[in-house]
């Protein structure tokens, strides 16, 4: 896609974000394009979807606190012992959650909140914003292109999430540090899934390749040079 691309403006339009000139364009294209009109018809079932295998959870308390404390706009709240155990233990729920962000994700306008290819623009976009940046590597000569970042919640913590492109397909690759996955699931709502744990950190990759390529591509993250 381009930033020109009326496929991203599909998502703003079932949305109810267009101004009424560009909603008239996007209907008039719909009408003479079958396969935008598809798309259109896709992303209205990966909605549904969402909203029959995901149902919407309520923010729980505190979490605008945690979330401004993590990005440096107010101090962290001191947590009891037994707090940070809670939260630093696997949580069975975590796999549906990475998933639905990836979903999110594809149906936002963009699906990152830092767009480069540079792995040296996207760590660093991530310092201040997150309390540990994340393990950035370029994987496009294993054909997975860096696409950018963005910033998901797993387990009610701030996460930093990588997006990567193999062919038309986005992954998402949330990292999670203090984690463990004891019970990596394989497949949600149609995604393939493949997690591991690597150095105390959680990876949990996301997208509707085959599952053999998301295979291959935990294999590159995996054994790609660290960083320099």
């Amino acid at each position: 896609m381009t930033p020109t691309d009326p496929r991203l403006l599909i998502h703003a339009y079932l949305d109810g974000e267009l101004d009424p000139a560009h909603a008239l364009e996007i209907e008039r294209q719909l009408a003479d394009d079958p396969a935008l009109a598809a798309e259109r018809e896709r992303v209205e079932a990966l909605r549904r979807a969402i909203a029959e295998q995901l149902p919407r959870e309520g923010a729980p308390p505190g979490l605008a606190r945690r979330i401004e404390a993590a990005v440096g706009l107010r101090p962290a709240p001191a947590l009891a012992r037994a707090k940070t155990d809670v939260a630093l233990s696997p949580g069975p729920a975590d796999a549906d959650r990475v998933v639905a962000n990836h979903m999110r994700a594809l149906m936002a306008t963009q699906p990152v909140d830092v767009g480069s290819s540079d792995r040296h623009t996207v760590k660093p976009w991530f310092n201040g914003r997150i309390p540990e940046a994340p393990r950035v590597v370029d994987l496009a000569g294993a054909g997975f292109p860096l696409v950018g970042g963005r910033i998901d919640v797993v387990g009610r913590a701030p996460v930093a999430t990588l997006v990567y492109r193999h062919r038309q397909h986005l992954i998402s690759l949330s990292e999670v540090p203090g984690r463990t996955i004891a019970a990596p699931e394989r497949q949600i709502a149609g995604y393939n899934i493949v997690s591991w744990t690597d150095d105390g950190v959680a990876y949990w990759a996301v997208s509707d390749v085959a599952a053999a390529d998301l295979d291959a591509f935990a294999k590159a993250f995996r054994a790609a040079e660290p960083e320099r």
